[in-house]
């Protein structure tokens, strides 16, 4: 039987995460609970946790999480003038159903299911919540691949975009990854690192060595980016307590110190094979000191733990110099009105080849040795 609960807290700890398992930290309850509990999303965010579940009478079977929204802000799968042109029609785009990890743009599974037909039931109950609640649509974003296929057999619009990933081939240090680089790449990054490296000192933080005051200056970096980049910050200061709180092992902080007083920060969530880069910020301008806290220094403890990939988040085609290079991310639609889904499936076909040519070209111009480079 499929439900909605009121909230992912609601949901018991145990039953959720052993669906979600221990590979991807946004998944668990740990995670979305203190983005409810912290007023990081409900009240007035504009993000109404609506998680869906399938019961039997064993319990917890399968499960979505899932959020009504009412605008489209921190998706990063930019639906806006599907918004625009929806409402120049007479239409209302919002509310509509999200099922995605808040501001979040990192692949992963959307659909908690051990099988096929969990998996369809979870997506039948979405759309059903869509038509009961008049909603204009629903959208499961940053889908991982291997669930995209579940959402095209159930007739939703698929649309490709892409980020940018590091791969860890097995390089015994940093060294050995610059060794792959062409030359000129290479001294380039070595350049960036030694000018932010001689301003600043460096230092990892995970587990019951991230402090309270850490934590203020994480707070203060993070409003200092937001400020600038979106407008207004997602999160509260409460959501940084409660992750400190309930998963900092999960957690790698990088800070970067001058005469002993923190001024930039780096927050990673780590994950069974990947480092995934989430928040940074820094009270000073230093020259280089973003590649190197957010970059560097991720692909530098990526070696040293053996995880198979570093993912620093969503868009970004300078990452492409530094040795990061595009992945495919997909995203699902489902638009019931058939002229809306018309008009938007014009859309995402006109867009797929140019999303593919980018795609190629910029695989095209990565940094890594050819077989001609000699250096």
């Amino acid at each position: 039987m499929a439900r909605i609960a009121p909230g992912i807290a609601s949901i018991d700890a145990n039953a959720w995460d052993a669906l979600a398992g221990c590979d991807d930290p946004f998944l668990c309850h740990a995670f979305l609970s203190a983005l409810e509990t912290s007023g990081s999303v409900g009240g007035q965010s504009g993000w109404q946790s609506v998680p869906i579940v399938l019961e039997d009478g064993t319990g917890l079977r399968a499960a979505a999480p899932a959020y009504i929204k009412y605008h489209s802000q921190g998706e990063y799968v930019f639906d806006q003038g599907w918004a625009q042109a929806w409402e120049r029609a007479g239409g209302r785009y919002y509310p509509k159903l999200q099922l995605a990890i808040p501001f979040t743009p990192v692949p992963g599974r959307r659909l908690l299911a051990g099988n096929a037909v969990d998996a369809a039931d979870l997506i039948a109950a979405a759309e059903a919540l869509v038509e009961q609640h008049c909603l204009s649509s629903a959208h499961a974003t940053f889908v991982d691949a291997s669930q995209i296929a579940h959402f095209e057999a159930a007739g939703w619009l698929l649309r490709r975009d892409s980020q940018f990933h590091w791969f860890n081939h097995g390089y015994r240090d940093f060294d050995d990854f610059l060794a792959s680089l062409s030359s000129a790449k290479r001294k380039n990054i070595r350049k960036e690192r030694a000018a932010a490296q001689r301003v600043v000192a460096i230092s990892h933080y995970s587990g019951d060595t991230i402090r309270p005051e850490h934590w203020d200056m994480v707070w203060a970096a993070y409003q200092d980016t937001g400020s600038r980049k979106w407008g207004r910050p997602y999160l509260t200061r409460a959501a940084f307590d409660q992750m400190g709180a309930t998963m900092a092992d999960r957690i790698l902080l990088i800070l970067a110190c001058q005469d002993g007083a923190p001024i930039a920060a780096a927050l990673n969530f780590i994950g069974g094979d990947a480092l995934y880069g989430r928040y940074w910020g820094a009270v000073r301008d230093i020259p280089m000191l973003h590649f190197e806290l957010c970059y560097y220094q991720a692909m530098d403890f990526a070696i040293a733990h053996r995880l198979a990939r570093v993912e620093a988040g969503a868009q970004g085609p300078h990452k492409l110099a530094r040795g990061y290079v595009p992945v495919a991310t997909w995203s699902a639609h489902h638009i019931p009105h058939p002229g809306f889904r018309r008009a938007v499936a014009d859309f995402l076909d006109q867009e797929r080849p140019a999303a593919a040519a980018e795609a190629e070209w910029l695989t095209s111009h990565a940094p890594y040795r050819q077989a001609s480079d000699q250096a």
